[in-house]
């Protein structure tokens, strides 16, 4: 993969006899001089660069890169001719390496979803490679370094540096150790996912789920997927039934969902929820066996939901929330204890302002009187004592003006049934197409009137970069929380909200991004959102290197969405309009 980064890695050293002979030096040396190692060395058939030392037993442990030449690993060029190949690739052998780790030894392989991770790359042969190096496969890992108390430990680190390194390197990164076949397989079925995708809007489709995929999970903590009888595998309504040519599995069938309004209904514990989060995470490939390695959504496809007590800044609610008994300016709106309804609504605008064209919805984590008013209710409160503006009443105009569909989990609301072109009920984890049935009955009136018919155009904000800092005390802080918070500076973003994040990596990588875009000038004060985000884009496009220049760490490449996400919830945020 070519590779863009503000940094050239030294040349490797050799001291003395090596590296093993400058590691006896330090033996029974204060713990601190293994910073004295920090560089690129020469080994046995790769090099090994320490990026980070350890200051002392108990701090985090060393940052290890291992850089394998292409001609040493092996790979044959089919599996890094594409870059959604070499992802692919990078993604078995961080696996891989990660099954041959342990006593501390670390490697972020990540869980179902295979993402660009800056825990492995594959850098093809060509030009635009670092020091003239012929391709190479790139390898960071956290390694604790042996200490007898608060010294160094020659002889312990000689074994876990010499020795275990390389047979790591041996048993994980060359194409001789490691199962070809499973191999081929893992990167065929990503290349399939990916051509899914990319044929989703010349089919007019904004998600697409294959006949036979396993979609329960094992439970709330464990994505792996169901197993027994109670995993029944999905099958398409004929209505809905459309079929694709895959570039290794061939003809596939499957259910495609339509752009437009697409409503998924059914009773409690029938699989409606279940069907959402496989869309909302057809946005990445998954692993081989999975279930959902033929369950793809379009790139723009984000998860909204509502959110108490979050922070709001200059936000144009003004579609959603009008003439508010305080007085505020709906259109220019802020606040740092966002009730549910506006929270949901600011989700929506920052989503559409993101670029986003597909909204995912679950009425279980809405914000019932956004979503919906009933007649009742409309003849019980006078529109002029509501400020609300229901999403009932605007989803048909996202899409028909702003080009923005919508996918609704619905159990609770028949009103919806006027507004959808298409209605899917789930029985038993099975879906079939009730649209005929659902117009019928929306045929009947119930005395309900649109509030609105229209959604205005996106204002667009100007992040001011001062308010967007990620050190504390004069030095970066970057860490994850878990996958529900964000450590960026002095501030903790909260990012319980923000559905489409896999783990902590990427919550770290949302953060590297964040920096990046600072760092690079994306965010200038003139520039809009959308301007800026448009610049990450070209810069993640490339690959892990752009954020790798912030800081080695480990991360997943984020997308444009969580990255804006994270930034409107940063309570320093400050923007122009």
């Amino acid at each position: 993969m070519p590779r863009s980064t503000d940094r050239r890695p030294p040349a490797p050293r050799r001291a003395r006899g090596g590296f093993a002979d400058a590691l006896w030096v330090l033996d029974g040396a204060s713990y601190g001089r293994y910073k004295s190692l920090v560089g690129r060395w020469a080994m046995d058939g790769f090099d090994l660069e320490i990026v980070r030392g350890q200051a002392d037993p108990y701090a985090p442990p060393a940052r290890v890169v291992l850089h394998v030449p292409a001609t040493v690993a092996g790979f044959p060029a089919d599996l890094w001719r594409t870059p959604v190949r070499r992802r692919a690739l990078a993604s078995f052998l961080a696996r891989r390496a990660a099954e041959e780790t342990g006593d501390g030894i670390r490697v972020d392989a990540g869980g179902q979803e295979i993402l660009d991770r800056g825990s492995c790359q594959v850098v093809p042969p060509g030009p635009t490679t670092l020091d003239g190096e012929p391709g190479s496969v790139v390898l960071r890992l956290n390694v604790p370094l042996p200490g007898r108390g608060r010294r160094i430990d020659a002889r312990a680190a000689e074994h876990v540096l010499c020795r275990r390194l390389p047979r790591l390197v041996d048993r994980a990164l060359r194409h001789a150790a490691v199962d070809a076949e499973a191999l081929t397989r893992f990167a065929d079925t990503a290349e399939d996912s990916h051509a899914l995708r990319q044929a989703l809007p010349r089919l007019g489709l904004v998600a697409f789920v294959a006949d036979g995929a396993v979609l329960p999970r094992r439970s709330g903590v464990d994505d792996r997927p169901l197993t027994g009888p109670a995993a029944l595998p999905f099958r398409s309504p004929e209505q809905l039934r459309v079929a694709l040519d895959l570039p290794h599995a061939g003809r596939v069938t499957g259910m495609g969902v339509p752009e437009g309004v697409t409503l998924i209904v059914g009773g409690g514990f029938h699989g409606k929820s279940t069907l959402l989060r496989a869309l909302e995470t057809g946005i990445w490939d998954n692993v081989p066996g999975d279930g959902r390695e033929r369950v793809v959504s379009r790139p723009d496809t984000v998860k909204v939901r509502a959110e108490d007590g979050r922070r709001i800044e200059r936000v144009d609610l003004h579609a959603f929330v009008d003439h508010l008994p305080s007085g505020d300016d709906t259109a220019d709106f802020r606040t740092d204890n966002a009730s549910g309804s506006t929270s949901q609504a600011a989700a929506i605008v920052e989503s559409v302002e993101a670029g986003a064209k597909v909204l995912l919805i679950d009425e279980d984590t809405a914000a019932t009187n956004l979503m919906i008013r009933d007649a009742r209710m409309q003849a019980l409160v006078a529109k002029d004592r509501e400020p609300l503006t229901p999403f009932v009443d605007l989803v048909r105009s996202l899409h028909r003006d702003q080009g923005v569909s919508t996918v609704l989990v619905m159990g609770g609301s028949g009103d919806y049934m006027e507004v959808a072109d298409r209605v899917v009920m789930m029985d038993a984890y099975q879906p079939s197409d009730v649209t005929a049935r659902a117009k019928e009955l929306a045929a009947v009136p119930t005395g309900r009137r649109a509030e609105a018919d229209t959604y205005p155009g996106t204002v667009h904000r100007r992040p001011d970069p001062a308010s967007v800092d990620g050190s504390a005390r004069g030095r970066p802080r970057i860490q994850a929380r878990g996958r529900d918070g964000l450590v960026f500076g002095e501030e903790t973003v909260d990012l319980r909200a923000v559905a489409q994040l896999a783990d902590a990596p990427h919550v770290v990588g949302v953060g590297l991004a964040l920096e990046a875009m600072v760092r690079r000038g994306h965010l200038d004060g003139r520039r809009t959102l959308t301007e800026a985000l448009d610049l990450l884009d070209r810069d993640l496009a490339g690959g892990a290197e752009c954020l790798l220049a912030v800081r080695d760490e480990d991360f997943a490449l984020p997308r444009r969405f969580e990255v804006a996400a994270a930034l409107n919830r940063l309570r320093t945020l400050s923007v122009a309009r």
